[in-house]
């Protein structure tokens, strides 16, 4: 499988609300960072940190949370996609980096609107 289809498996799987597909492709010591400054900001490392950190808080912290893909950049370890974030308070663009080694996704970038996030923010 390609860096790209990977990728887009993962979104997929998030999607569908199967966190043990999402987290199959997370090599245990992935570094996730969410910039900015609000609650769910910061630095997390491997996918059970992320996903208690970041996922499972996100429909609480804006509620009706979701993404679009609207567009994906990659090469052979750098994927690059580009979405639509929808939820109550809040419609902005998001732009997500992953790198993937061996199979695996080894780093996960999140940048966003940060400001606008932190306004709408409901925890």
């Amino acid at each position: 499988m390609t860096a790209e289809e990977i990728v887009l498996g993962g979104y997929a799987s998030y999607m569908e609300g199967d966190m043990e597909a999402l987290g199959s492709i997370y090599h245990p010591e992935c570094k996730i960072t969410m910039n900015g400054n609000h609650t769910l900001s910061g630095v997390y490392i491997g996918f059970d940190a992320f996903h208690k950190g970041i996922l499972a808080k996100l429909n609480t912290a804006w509620p009706g949370f979701k993404p679009e893909i609207e567009k994906v950049v990659s090469n052979e370890t750098d994927v690059v996609v580009f979405l639509k974030i929808t939820a109550m308070n809040l419609e902005s663009r998001s732009v997500h980096h992953l790198v993937v080694k061996e199979g695996l996704q080894v780093e996960f970038n999140i940048y966003d609107d940060s400001q606008l996030a932190a306004e709408a923010i409901q925890i």
